[in-house]
């Protein structure tokens, strides 16, 4: 009977120390994750920027699994026993979250678009409240190539899905399809309008293909994920380097022999009997229907300031390698300065410094946040923050970091603040924003419906 007792009370003993060291963990996790929330209100990391998770409170068990499966490490967190989004800006839209959820609690995408001035309003086909133009990819608020691949592929089959039912008819002398953009998402409209047998022209402002891709670093890695491309098969990969994707798209292109307008950009667009006029840089081009598929980018934004105009002064870089013992300046706190940062400073004898108008790296993935951190550390970066530029001249850039100004000796600047989105032109056209929706219900009575006025 001793000896029973002794068993049972070693067995009770041990899973005993079992879940108490568990709800140790668990509730220093659950007080850490409460102390950045709170943070991250005051910040504003929490609020939907692009994709987002949503939790559904009522569903949701505070199991973790979520969190478990986020790429990115911090986006979510426990907080009061359930999953409570913390820092909503680094979500990169994989949606493994939504995937290991076990009660299915968990959407990611966009939510509400009402009252966001950088989302446009689009019905479940993606089409505008403009008849006969569509937007696919990053313009729409969903970043991910696999998002853009998707959405391109699907807004093709739409519209070749319209003909067959005897919605639209061909006419001489337009294309079923304009697309303005040759990323994945214009790409993929392509081959699926070749696929499907649309008529199509591709639109590029930039001198080659790949849109946003094409502006990456060497090597970099892209978020896929599984996705179907049209006429060529599925991507099982998660993650592809931006020459792989290069590669594959510029075989694509080469193979189908599609139909590719490059340094073209489109000035204008406006209705006429049949569809719509393109008025672009090299002259004009008529279609049925128009897919916008330019990413957000746009144009880079610039800092305005005195010297920025001098030839060393640059808003990306497609190639470290390239740079060598110089003394560089990057400018930004988003992962494109600090990927670039990285790169230039694993050069041999660059001397690379960043600076940032906050006082740390707040909306960077988390990967990007350890290694600069890294960097930094270890003296191959040096850090300025609370900093901004208050000129570029010939050897040196003059900054202000709080009330001192500091002179750098330098040889290259790069600006990597972001780009102007494309979204004067989507306006003109008369493209509706969420913040239009805002606006239109304030003077209807608040009867204004979600979706897309006809």
């Amino acid at each position: 009977m001793a000896e029973a007792a002794l068993i049972w009370g070693g067995a009770a003993l041990m899973v005993g120390l079992i879940v108490g060291s568990y709800w140790i963990s668990f509730r220093r996790r659950e007080r850490l994750d409460h102390a950045r929330l709170e943070e991250a209100v005051e910040l504003g990391l929490q609020r939907p920027v692009g994709q987002f998770p949503y939790i559904d409170a009522s569903r949701c068990i505070g199991c973790s699994a979520c969190i478990d499966a986020c790429p990115e490490g911090d986006v979510l967190g426990i907080v009061g026993g359930l999953a409570k989004v913390i820092n909503g800006v680094r979500c990169i839209g994989i949606a493994s979250c939504a995937t290991a959820c076990p009660v299915g609690a968990i959407e990611v995408g966009l939510g509400d678009v009402r009252g966001r001035a950088d989302i446009p309003v689009l019905n479940e086909d993606r089409e505008t409240n403009v008849p006969g133009i569509f937007i696919a990819g990053e313009l729409g608020g969903l970043s991910l190539v696999r998002n853009a691949v998707d959405q391109g592929r699907d807004t093709a089959y739409g519209i070749a899905e319209g003909y067959a039912c005897g919605g639209d008819v061909s006419v001489p002398g337009y294309v079923d399809v304009a697309i303005v953009g040759a990323g994945p998402a214009g790409l993929s409209a392509a081959l699926a309008s070749v696929e499907k047998g649309l008529s199509y022209v591709v639109i590029e402002q930039q001198a080659d293909f790949g849109g946003t891709i094409y502006q990456y670093p060497r090597r970099k890695l892209v978020h896929t994920q599984p996705v179907d491309l049209p006429l060529h098969g599925r991507l099982d990969k998660p993650e592809h380097s931006k020459e792989e994707l290069l590669e594959l798209f510029e075989g694509l292109v080469r193979r189908y022999d599609l139909a590719m307008r490059f340094g073209e950009r489109v000035l204008e667009t406006e209705s006429t009997e049949h569809g719509y006029r393109l008025r672009t840089t090299a002259g004009e081009h008529f279609a049925r229907h128009v897919i916008l598929a330019t990413g957000r980018r746009g144009t880079p934004r610039k800092l305005g300031v005195p010297g920025e105009d001098l030839s060393k002064v640059m808003y990306q870089v497609r190639d470290a390698e390239l740079y060598r013992k110089q003394r560089i300046l990057c400018v930004g706190g988003g992962d494109s300065a600090v990927e670039a940062a990285m790169g230039l400073a694993n050069q041999p004898g660059n001397e690379v410094t960043i600076s940032y108008r906050k006082d740390r790296f707040y909306r960077i993935k988390r990967k990007n946040q350890e290694r600069i951190e890294e960097h930094i550390r270890r003296g191959l970066v040096k850090a300025l923050f609370s900093s901004t530029v208050v000129s570029i001249e010939g050897q040196v850039v003059r900054l202000r970091c709080g009330e001192e100004e500091v002179v750098l000796d330098n040889d290259w600047v790069f600006i990597m603040i972001g780009g102007v989105p494309p979204f004067p032109l989507l306006r003109k056209i008369g493209i509706r924003f969420g913040d239009d929706l805002v606006v239109a219900a304030s003077n209807n009575g608040g009867n204004t419906a979600h979706s897309p006025a006809p």
